[in-house]
């Protein structure tokens, strides 16, 4: 696995500083090179960390996505089901808020809180109780992708393994 890893690697980095087009050729032709010239390989590294290139939501136009159609495609929380996710209910919460107020207060404004988006499992909402606000993470739906560790933008969020080692269950993988 890592031998076939270790030849994509420079293909995002590519892709991100040069465009799609010449971005994905470059990558293919590093690719080739590295397959026939092993040791003449270098990484290339990304200019900015994961959670620094989230756009803000007032420069972003909202996605409408078709409903599923239970043929083709599901609803997030029967594709949840599908992975086997269990967590036990008593126990702690495996992903951690350096600082609670910050989904609220500082990303909701600035970026329409991203984590009940970029999250595939909804594990993260903000609930409107009233004419209150509050972030609500539902730990049980986690299938441990660690996307929310990686893009939050306030870095706020951190995922640490269960109690148990609970979550997904794969069975045919």
């Amino acid at each position: 696995m890592a031998k076939e890893l270790k030849k994509v690697r420079n293909v995002k980095p590519l892709w991100s500083r040069l465009g799609t087009r010449l971005g994905v050729m470059l990558g293919g032709i590093d690719m080739w090179l590295n397959t026939i010239f092993p040791f003449l390989s270098h990484t290339l590294k990304h200019r900015k960390p994961d959670y620094a290139t989230l756009a803000k939501a007032a420069q972003s136009t909202p996605i409408d996505y078709p409903k599923p159609d239970g043929k083709l495609s599901f609803d997030i929380l029967s594709s949840v089901f599908v992975s086997g996710t269990n967590h036990e209910e008593n126990e702690p919460v495996h992903l951690l808020l350096a600082d609670p107020s910050i989904p609220i207060e500082q990303n909701l404004p600035e970026y329409a809180e991203p984590a009940q988006r970029y999250c595939p499992a909804q594990v993260y909402e903000v609930v409107t109780e009233g004419d209150r606000q509050r972030f609500q993470i539902n730990a049980q739906n986690c299938v441990h992708c660690k996307t929310c560790d990686v893009k939050d933008p306030a870095q706020n969020i951190t995922w640490v393994p269960p109690e148990g080692g609970e979550g997904p269950n794969y069975a045919n993988m």
